[in-house]
Parts: C-alpha cells; structure tokens; sequence
C-alpha cells in the first residue's frame, strides 16, 4: 500500500510540476540578410503544455507614408508543428517588408502567457538583427549617355500586305452580296412589292354577307332581344348602301334612305324589300313591338337577298377586255 500510494503522489507531482512550467518561446528570421524593398518572415515558435493559454501578437498594418525601416504585410494563422502527450508546438508567421538600409534590431519577440493565477508576456532568448543592403552604382565607372535621337525605320512592304488582303476580301464579300441582292430583286421584285402592299379593300357585299352570317349565329331574336337584333340589321344595311352606292346612309332616318334609294337604279322587289325591313325595324326599335319568329327569319332573307341583287358584278380580266375592245368600238 505504501509503495503504491507513493508512485500515485509522485505521478501527481511531476504532472503539477509540468503544468507549472511556463511555456518556451522561440524567435527566427527567414533569411535575415534581405535588399530594400525585399520582403523576409518573422516565425515565432512556442512549446507549451496541453491546458497553457498563449497569445501571440497582433500587429497593425503600417499607414501610408510611415517610416519604419521593417512593415506588416501578411498575418498568417497559427499553426500546430507537433503534438506530444501533453506537450504542444505552435509557430505564428508573419511576413515582412523592409526599407531602410543597414542593420534593423528587431529585438525579442513575444507572447502573452495566460494562467489562473498570473497573466505574463513570455520573450525568446534570442534577440532578432535583419541586415537589409542596397545598390552601389558607381557613377565613375559607368558614364551617363545622352538622349539618342529617333530612328526612321524604312518602310515595308510587308507592314500592311496583311491589312490590304484582309481589306480586298472583305471588298469582294460584299461585291458578292450586293450582286446576290440585285438579282434576288430583279427576279423575286414583283413577289417582294407585294408583300408590302396593303390589302384591297373588301367589296361591300361580301362584308356584308359575312356580318349577316355573323348575325345569324347570334341568335339574338331567339333569346328575346328584338331591339339588338333589327338595329343590328340595319346597321348592316346601312353600311353596304353607303360602300355600293355612296349614300350617306348611316346618318340618314328611315324615310330618307327611301327616298334616296327611288333615285337609284334597283328593281321594284329591292324597293319593297328594303322598305319593309326599315319599317319593322321602326316598330320594334320606337313602338317596342316583338315580331314572330317568321318575319324575324323573313326580314333576314330579304335584307339576305337584297345584298346580293343589287351586288356589283365583278368581271373576269377577259371579260374586262372584252367590254373595254366593245367600248372603243
């Protein structure tokens, strides 16, 4: 029992022992010997138990126009070397540049060392010297030269030989495409102007046969709207006598459609059929009355046939010349 409580109190003594260390720092230069303006590192290194707290130092960056002879550039992480047990290796990196010329004592580093009961800075052993050198120019030995005047190289021919090919190709491209174009529209002219015309004008009698079609299809009387449906048809009327005939129609009343349609030439059943379809549409529009479906349907065919009785004949181009060769004679 005592043999073992004593190894047990000596296995603890030498573990305080080893935490009461304080951990080792240790400081180099990477290389030491630098020209100005060259850039060198500065490796702190430290050795220190597992539960130790160190902290390393934190430089600023140096300002514009500052005159230090050594300045910060870079601040690495730290890195861990090694591990053994309990034991610790760290090394910090910073990078460095120097500017003024001599010998730079850059002392000894250091880090702060944290414990429970004290909070110390810990420096290495050895104190840092950077030997930074500069040119020599020996103005004896080398003479300063003048100015040399400008020198006129001769022209070649060569020069721009590449320029003009690359220029007659792109020439003859587009001679190649202006001729294309040319004959595309020497031969397609006609097809190409055609698309850029407008439309002719449809013949009134077939807008109006279609929107007598459209009409049909609504089937307004059916669903009892008598008033839309005879204004509607009117409408249509109106409109195909105005295009046919050249009559102001749309602003005119019933009566003076009558009257200005006895001056034109149309049969005496487009004379009956137009004055009916105008007076039941006066009925219904101002008196509110409702037609049966057989004159509805009756007031259609007729308004129907109306168009296309007194429709312009179109003439086919042979016929045309026909009657023209007729005429002259």
């Amino acid at each position: 029992m005592k043999t073992i409580f004593g190894t047990i109190l000596t296995a603890l003594t030498l573990s305080a022992a080893a935490q009461s260390q304080a951990p080792l720092v240790s400081a180099r230069l990477e290389p030491d010997s630098v020209a100005v303006g060259d850039r060198f590192d500065c490796i702190i290194e430290v050795d220190k138990d597992l539960v130790q707290v160190v902290v390393f130092p934190t430089f600023r960056m140096p300002e514009s126009g500052s005159d230090e002879p050594a300045e910060i550039v870079a601040d690495y992480p730290v890195d861990t070397l090694e591990r053994d047990g309990r034991r610790l290796r760290l090394r910090k990196r910073y990078t460095m540049q120097a500017f003024g010329e001599g010998t730079i004592d850059m002392g000894s580093p250091g880090v702060l060392y944290i414990d429970k009961n004290i909070t110390d800075t810990l420096y290495g052993q050895e104190r840092l010297t950077l030997r930074v050198s500069s040119f020599e120019i020996d103005s004896t030995s080398m003479p300063i030269m003048t100015l040399k005047p400008q020198k006129n190289m001769p022209f070649r021919f060569g020069e721009i030989a590449g320029y003009l090919l690359r220029g007659f190709i792109i020439l003859i491209l587009l001679c190649a495409v202006a001729l294309a174009i040319v004959l595309i529209l020497r031969h397609y002219g006609r097809s190409v102007k055609d698309l850029f015309r407008p439309a002719p004008p449809v013949p009134p009698h077939v807008a109006a046969i279609k929107a007598l079609e459209e009409l049909h299809h609504r089937k307004l009387w059916q669903n009892g709207k008598h008033k839309l449906y005879y204004s509607s048809l009117t409408d249509i009327l109106r409109t195909y006598i105005a295009g046919r005939y050249g009559v102001s129609a749309m602003e005119m009343t019933s009566d003076e459609i009558i009257r200005a349609a006895r001056e034109l030439d149309l049969s005496q059943k487009c004379m009956m059929d137009l004055t009916g379809i105008l007076r039941d549409a006066d009925l219904v529009k101002f008196a509110k009355a409702e037609p049966e479906a057989e004159q509805n349907e009756n007031d259609y065919l007729r308004a129907y046939y109306f168009v296309e009785e007194t429709k312009e004949v179109e003439l086919e181009p042979g016929e045309a010349d026909e009657t023209a060769v007729e005429i002259d004679g």
